[in-house]
């Protein structure tokens, strides 16, 4: 009987074990692609690479990542909430996120996404910068000018000229 179970379990673990280099495997071909400028390629890889292990959030950053450079952000909004269920003190993904939802035009919920980056990480001119622009976008040009000279203060080094744009004073 004992060596029965040892015996399923380590088929069990072998398998388990396989599974996840495989996933492994599909990342790195994944960063092959991106290196060669392949970016479809590479979404699909790490689409197969999370079909075999979805609890490595690395993959969905990743792929959201690709999506953004397809310029698909509906797809990549997705994936950075998929990293943000999976954490949800991930600053990239809402800094990602925020992103994302600024180029689908819901400045609303990326200006949440960008005040939880500064709640995370109050020095990242990024979350400001950004931040910045949805609040332009929603007409509120203090606040965006606010937001920009605080990025300028933090070491945005395109603030000056975003200021300076803006007509901010």
């Amino acid at each position: 009987m004992n060596r029965k179970i040892i015996f399923i379990l380590s088929f069990l673990f072998l398998t388990i074990g396989a599974f996840a280099q495989d996933a492994t495997d599909f990342a790195r071909s994944a960063e092959a692609k991106y290196k060669a400028q392949e970016y479809p390629e590479a979404i699909d890889l790490y689409t197969q690479a999370i079909a075999i292990d979805s609890s490595q959030k690395n993959f969905f950053t990743r792929r959201g990542f690709f999506y953004t450079l397809m310029k698909d952000f509906k797809a990549a909004k997705a994936d950075y909430s998929q990293v943000i269920k999976m954490d949800d003190q991930d600053k990239f993904a809402y800094l990602s996120r925020g992103g994302a939802l600024n180029k689908l035009e819901d400045y609303n919920t990326a200006i949440k996404d960008f005040n939880k980056v500064i709640i995370l990480d109050p020095k990242n001119w990024e979350a400001y910068n950004n931040r910045g622009i949805a609040k332009k976008m929603l007409g509120d040009q203090e606040g965006a000018c606010k937001d920009w000279k605080m990025s300028k203060k933090l070491g945005n080094p395109e603030a000056k000229r975003i200021l300076d744009n803006n007509y901010c004073k």
